[in-house]
């Protein structure tokens, strides 16, 4: 098998807290145009991994390669400045704020001129015909752009978040339990726009606890235990049943059909994060 470029890739990571070792060598790799779901049971350290992804904690040691160039992220506003966006599982919105303020937060733009400069006056109409283009290209169905945030269902308010950071992610997306609270249809809703947001050309990160969302999406399912990555492998290749037996220890994860990933001297073998 081929070993494919990665957009994100990670060797080595490692974070403790005192005497608690969070992460443990763990490795990473994101191809892009894909989907990759992180999958591991509660205190498997998935959560410090992404933080660790994403600027939100700085790794004891070892590397982090955007587009095969080694990156340190020393904090949130790092990663986004490299293009990594995150929708986190309390989304982050503002629920006083329309819609178009919402995906400009943070980022507001100002009209032209001496009266953006001197003034600090924003341009609303610029911001709202972007935030509705933006919304357009994601299929995502609202009444008004000028809808405040709280007066959206628990899947519309999913998708602004979402359309937030595809609007200015330029490498990649991170999604923390996006389908948290949703019900069945809005959940379906989400995983659409998830895809969207992947074929216009932005791969995805998805941390989920739900399998069945997983097999839905997931191009390739990272499952993480005791600190590590133990597997990579495609979802097409692999049952959900097989995944939560490796993911829980109960079957060796050398037992399943595994992705090639570059060869690495802080790579831990299978067998070993199985054990």
């Amino acid at each position: 098998m081929s070993i494919e470029p990665t957009i994100l890739r990670a060797r080595g990571l490692t974070k403790s807290y005192g005497h608690v070792v969070a992460i443990d060598g763990s490795s990473f790799d994101l191809r892009p145009g894909e989907i990759l779901a992180v999958i591991g049971d509660n205190g498997a350290g998935k959560s410090t991994l992404i933080k660790a992804l994403t600027g939100a904690v700085v790794p004891d040691s070892g590397a982090l390669y955007l587009d095969d160039e080694q990156v340190t992220f020393h904090s949130p506003l790092d990663a986004r400045r490299a293009g990594i966006e995150t929708v986190y599982q309390e989304l982050g919105v503002a629920p006083a704020l329309d819609i178009s303020q919402n995906l400009y937060l943070g980022r507001e733009q100002r009209v032209p001129g001496w009266r953006g400069t001197v003034l600090r006056q924003l341009d609303k109409k610029a911001m709202r015909e972007g935030s509705a283009r933006q919304m357009a290209d994601l299929g995502i169905r609202i009444q008004s752009i000028r809808q405040t945030v709280e007066t959206l269902s628990g899947g519309q308010r999913q998708a602004v978040a979402v359309a937030r950071v595809a609007a200015w992610a330029t490498r990649l997306v991170i999604m923390d339990e996006p389908t948290a609270a949703l019900g069945v249809r809005e959940t379906n809703q989400v995983l659409d726009l998830i895809q969207r947001v992947r074929d216009n050309g932005l791969p995805v990160v998805l941390i989920s606890h739900n399998m069945p969302n997983v097999w839905q999406v997931a191009d390739r399912v990272h499952i993480h235990r005791l600190g590590r990555r133990v597997a990579l492998a495609d979802t097409s290749s692999l049952t959900m049943d097989d995944a939560v037996a490796v993911m829980t220890g109960a079957r060796p994860a050398h037992t399943i059909e595994q992705v090639e990933t570059a060869p690495d001297e802080w790579e831990h073998t299978a067998g070993e994060g199985a054990a």
